[in-house]
């Protein structure tokens, strides 16, 4: 593959994205795929065999993206709370690299399960949740978490609300990913309540 297709290619890839993030994929056509890069439907199909085949492209790279920054993140802290921090930033990272990737998983999970390489992506949402999980039960452990609460719900409440951020929070200057991360953490650890006696 030369340079200009492979520069061809991420073109597709990126209109392609966020033209499915905007009105799904099932009512996305080839045409419209081939419109918003500039070529001919059929000048579409040298680069990619089908309209599934861009799907899985653009999802296949927003997970692989996800799982290595994962491996990364955990690589480099063990405490607890710093790995939950750590999780939450390369989320909302990746989320800012692949904007209508986290869409179109968010969107379409259900659709997904019927490409020929959902496999692949099955995998990865594997890792990903035993990365999150293995986290919040390592805290508990610990005692840095509670006890009390199922770490599969823990899990799924944060999951749901980093990612879809995404629909909503753009990083600035005056407030990035870092310090994001970090309150979303704080948000979920330790909540909207000042110290004193617990409500019940």
């Amino acid at each position: 593959m030369t340079a200009r297709d492979r520069d061809r290619r991420a073109e597709i890839l990126a209109g392609a994205a966020a033209l499915f993030a905007e009105k799904g994929v099932a009512t996305t056509t080839v045409r419209e795929l081939a419109d918003a890069a500039g070529i001919l439907s059929g000048s579409l199909y040298h680069h990619f065999e089908s309209k599934d085949h861009i799907v899985e492209e653009i999802v296949i790279s927003y997970v692989d993206d996800l799982r290595r920054g994962y491996d990364r993140a955990l690589a480099e802290e063990q405490e607890p709370r710093a790995r939950l921090v750590n999780l939450i930033r390369v989320s909302l990272e990746v989320a800012e690299r692949h904007h209508g990737a986290t869409e179109i998983y968010l969107n379409e999970l259900q659709s997904l399960r019927s490409l020929p390489r959902y496999g692949t992506i099955r995998r990865a949402r594997s890792a990903m949740r035993k990365a999150w999980i293995a986290t919040i039960e390592s805290g508990i452990q610990a005692g840095a978490f509670r006890s009390d609460l199922d770490p599969q719900v823990v899990y799924r409440l944060i999951r749901e609300a980093v990612w879809r951020s995404v629909r909503w929070y753009r990083p600035t200057a005056a407030y990035p990913v870092e310090r994001f991360a970090s309150d979303c953490a704080s948000i979920f650890l330790d909540g909207l309540t000042t110290p004193g006696p617990r409500v019940s």
